[in-house]
């Protein structure tokens, strides 16, 4: 394959991410990843720690899978909070990839953007491979690469709400305007559909966690939001048509339409 996403200097096949938590149990979540054919899975420190027992099988089988792990930060509020769990998700998990959350609201789980740039720069100084989960603002997208961040994530809509692209003005800025920079869209997605209309803006990837875990049938979900994404991909390198005001035939009128040839034969 040749287009193939590529991140921190690591080339994937597959453009969907997904996470671990919320599954009814281990064995579906185990299925619903094979499903997806996602080659990067996140996983919280605070939520799902690998002394306990669920979380060390859940652990293990990262490592059995072959997937590259992506820890995260979620429930951190603070830059002090974010870089100590990072550390001690790198001494745990042997990776240096992490998907960064500093959350400033708790109602809808809005990152905090003056916490995020503060703790992305030292991350970055610590040598982490940084993925900031942020809002849809340029300038705060802009700082974020200032400070050394490669990737950025900006949500399509508050996390585990399903709402979809809420700001598709935002977003389409964002992808115009950072046309070098690898984009995921990360929160908010509740259909394979809009997955496929991020993909097909020109997002280089999705990621998402509630839309799968909380579906009726995870496995199934998990395989139609694999199609989604690979949908929107191919449309977007196909090049989708311009959007007209006015409507266009999509077949050329030769002559007269075949109805008027038989009503002029039959009144002569």
């Amino acid at each position: 394959m040749t287009d193939l996403l590529k991140l921190y200097g690591t080339t994937f096949d597959s453009r969907l991410l997904i996470g671990t938590a919320l599954y009814p149990s281990p064995a579906i979540m185990r299925e619903s990843v094979e499903a997806s054919g996602a080659q990067i899975i996140t996983l919280s420190l605070r939520r799902q720690s690998p002394e306990q027992q669920q979380g060390k099988m859940l652990w293990d089988y990262i490592r059995e899978s072959g997937c590259q792990l992506l820890p995260n930060t979620a429930g951190c509020k603070t830059p002090r909070e974010v870089i100590a769990l990072a550390e001690m998700s790198r001494e745990i998990f042997l990776t240096d990839w992490l998907k960064l959350e500093v959350i400033g609201d708790d109602y809808n789980l809005q990152p905090d953007p003056y916490g995020l740039v503060e703790a992305a720069r030292e991350l970055v100084r610590r040598g982490f491979k940084v993925l900031p989960y942020c809002t849809d603002d340029l300038v705060v997208c802009r700082k974020l690469l200032d400070v050394g961040c490669e990737v950025l994530m900006p949500w399509g809509a508050p996390i585990g709400t399903g709402r979809g692209l809420l700001n598709r003005y935002n977003l389409q800025t964002l992808r115009e305007r950072l046309p070098d920079t690898p984009l995921i869209i990360d929160a908010g997605i509740g259909a394979p559909s809009q997955a496929a209309e991020a993909m097909e803006m020109g997002y280089d990837a999705v990621l998402l966690n509630t839309a799968i875990a909380r579906a009726q049938e995870p496995v199934n979900m998990a395989r139609a939001f694999r199609l989604a994404v690979e949908a929107g991909r191919t449309a977007y390198s196909a090049g989708l048509m311009l959007k007209r005001q006015t409507a266009s035939p999509s077949t050329p009128t030769l002559d007269m339409p075949f109805w008027q040839q038989a009503d002029t034969a039959t009144q002569e």
